[in-house]
């Protein structure tokens, strides 16, 4: 476990309350990550709890508010100030469980993008038991071109190995049909491209019942495919393991089977809840920004602010920058290469 980073947490957004947000905070504080949490201190009772600092703020940002201009106009507003923390060096990471489109904004706005990096992806760890897969764009990106989607490969291919321990990810790209002629016309030329790429593993097209199987270490995809791609697993996840309990409680006989397998089905439903993972991470900045899910308990708000501590340790954002430069998938190669294309 990471220990003596400083990561900045947005004490505003946890949907249940300050209190979930500050259990969560004491939880990643007791493993030895330093803490510097933005919110209304008499709110979190964070202030006698060693290797947490609370900076004083009461200014929020709504998931009903326009991002761009709210994290523009509110310069004392939580997430805002997580990441001007990150940019001057006082922490090395910022999270937050709050609106999904401001923590993107005032991350990208104030950690900047890597060199070459046209739109940063918003990654996530499938909730698919016995290995990690990792999916982006999940919703940063609602429409994309095919330069974009190789980014998203490199970027992900990056995160799976340096994060994640995935030696030589293999790289997927969502579509309608393995064939690499299949799909919209921005996948069919990211097929092409990411064909052609090195430093990469690319295995080509896959389709939706590829995600939760062992096909694939990274998919790619647009963010609004990949966001309701997201969601539809995670609500099958918990409607699965409910009809689970019903079944088990349905009869006594079925109870006697059940409590036999009380442990192992508490195990898979830990594997499946979205809060073992943490949250997603906004890849392609020059910092590291963890969106946590909204409704997290306890553990997703102490697995988010540890997801972005492990990050600063292995130094996933260096890692990422070099593998995009080895792999010529910057900004200006990518331009080249489609005028290569249209000459």
């Amino acid at each position: 476990m990471p220990k003596g980073i400083t990561v900045a947490l947005d004490g505003f957004g946890a949907e249940q309350g300050f209190e979930v947000l500050a259990q969560g905070a004491r939880a990643a504080a007791a493993d030895g990550i330093r803490l510097r949490v933005f919110g209304p201190p008499e709110e979190l009772g964070l202030d006698d709890v060693a290797g947490i600092e609370v900076v004083p703020t009461k200014e929020s940002i709504g998931n009903e508010e326009d991002a761009v201009t709210a994290v523009r106009a509110k310069k004392e507003a939580s997430v805002v100030l997580a990441a001007a923390d990150v940019a001057a060096g006082r922490s090395a990471a910022m999270v937050s469980s709050g609106s999904t489109g401001a923590t993107m904004a005032a991350a990208t706005f104030g950690l900047r993008r890597l060199k070459g990096v046209q739109r940063p992806a918003l990654a996530v760890q499938l909730p698919v038991p016995g290995k990690p897969v990792l999916f982006l764009d999940v919703g940063a990106n609602v429409e994309v071109r095919a330069q974009h989607l190789v980014q998203f490969a490199f970027l992900g291919a990056a995160f799976s190995a340096a994060v994640l321990g995935v030696e030589q990810p293999r790289v997927g790209l969502l579509s309608v049909g393995e064939e690499a002629g299949k799909g919209r016309e921005e996948v069919v030329a990211a097929n092409d491209a990411l064909s052609a790429a090195g430093g990469i593993d690319f295995i080509g097209n896959v389709e939706g019942r590829d995600l939760p199987g062992d096909v694939a270490d990274v998919v790619v995809t647009d963010g609004f495919t990949g966001n309701v791609s997201l969601k539809l697993m995670e609500g099958t996840a918990k409607a699965v393991t409910g009809a689970i309990r019903d079944a088990a409680r349905s009869n006594p006989l079925a109870s006697i089977g059940g409590l036999l397998m009380r442990p192992a089905l508490g195990g898979l439903r830990r594997e499946l809840h979205p809060d073992s993972t943490g949250g997603a991470i906004l890849l392609g900045l020059r910092g590291i920004a963890v969106v946590g899910h909204g409704s997290a308990e306890p553990d997703g708000i102490a697995n988010a602010i540890r997801l972005a501590a492990r990050c600063v340790e292995v130094d996933a954002v260096g890692r990422t920058a070099a593998l995009l430069r080895e792999g010529g998938a910057g900004r200006g190669a990518l331009a080249d290469r489609d005028e290569a294309d249209g000459a």
